[in-house]
């Protein structure tokens, strides 16, 4: 919601403002279309590799607290319009399902605005459950069931 852009690049700008997440690369923004709640505008989109000494956890914490001072609130339409999201895709090899944190994404491999990205930095990062890299699962799924364009941007 708001200024879509603006909104991704200053989440990623207070994620990594202090050092204690390091971004090591980004993929290009991209625009899609949205995805099981139908009814709203398209989403911008990006992928982050990051570094940190966070555990999974404090990592989500920090997650939740850049998207509350971006202005999201708690509740709202699932899968409906917000400020912003941010989610931890892999954290490492790690394969944790917790009642507040699942990793991998539960539905990562079901999301070309989240596999096309994530192949702009690491095609060949594995899905430590399905034992499959990203650009395999990619492969996979339907470019006209999931509409992805490049979004230009310089941020």
């Amino acid at each position: 919601m708001g200024d879509r852009l603006r909104n991704c690049c200053l989440g990623i700008d207070a994620l990594c403002a202090d050092g204690v997440v390091a971004l090591l690369a980004r993929s290009p923004f991209y625009e899609s279309a949205p995805v099981d709640y139908l009814d709203q505008d398209w989403f911008i989109n990006a992928a982050l590799k990051i570094r940190t000494a966070l555990s999974p956890l404090d990592l989500l914490h920090r997650l939740q607290a850049v998207q509350a001072a971006a202005g999201r609130k708690p509740g709202g339409v699932r899968f409906g319009p917000r400020p912003l999201d941010l989610d931890i895709l892999l954290y490492a090899d790690l394969v944790m399902d917790t009642p507040v944190l699942t990793i991998p994404h539960p539905r990562m491999h079901k999301r070309r605005f989240v596999l096309q990205p994530m192949c702009d930095i690491e095609p060949l990062a594995m899905h430590p459950v399905l034992g499959r890299n990203v650009q395999s699962l990619l492969n996979q799924l339907s470019a006209e069931a999931q509409a992805l364009r490049p979004f230009p941007c310089d941020c």
